[in-house]
């Protein structure tokens, strides 16, 4: 389970037996009966935690296997050159799905693209790569990207749900700040 994961408890009197958890953002919701105990409730949160990691962690590439599709994917689709030297999924980028430092040829993707779709991932991915060759949004830069096949497939995937994720009280929150050579992947 990430670090920063929070855990709410929501007790229903509607529930008799059955417990379930789920993500939302980084926080934990557990779901457990009114009528439980708070060792009960304790022994059960612990238990959902577990299984949510264990089911996480089989469904969700580690960092080297997000550097090993990454440099796959450079090789297939961006001439083999400008590999990066780490790719690696981080918990803090809530407003971007991925981000790169040329200069440290570093790319970091958000973990909330790794329950997408493969080829969304991989679209992310190239998307980073390309900035490692072209830091900026450029025509040239959007040429390289779309040797991507799945590329404007993937862009409407990504549109898609940021639009279904929007509350309608959300007015936006200001993006996290760039180091001075980061390039970034926003919503």
């Amino acid at each position: 389970m990430p670090s920063n994961t929070k855990v709410e408890v929501r007790r229903s009197p509607r529930r008799r037996r059955t417990v379930s958890a789920y993500r939302d953002g980084d926080t934990t919701v557990v779901l457990v009966p009114a009528t439980f105990s708070r060792a009960e409730e304790k022994r059960w949160v612990d238990q959902m935690l577990q299984k949510l990691q264990a089911r996480e962690g089989r469904r969700h590439p580690g960092d080297r296997e997000l550097q090993e599709r990454a440099v796959e994917l450079a090789e297939r689709y961006l001439d083999g050159t400008h590999l990066p030297d780490s790719v690696r999924w981080v918990d803090n980028q809530n407003s971007r799905w991925g981000s790169c430092t040329p200069d440290t040829r570093t790319i970091r993707i958000s973990r909330r693209v790794a329950g997408m779709p493969s080829w969304v991932v991989d679209y992310v991915l190239v998307h980073e790569l390309a900035h490692l060759r072209i830091p900026h949004h450029g025509r040239d830069f959007w040429e390289l990207v779309r040797r991507y096949p799945k590329a404007d497939r993937a862009r409407g995937y990504l549109e898609g749900f940021s639009a279904g994720s929007r509350s309608d009280c959300d007015h936006g929150e200001p993006s996290e700040a760039l180091e001075p050579d980061e390039v970034a992947f926003e919503e």
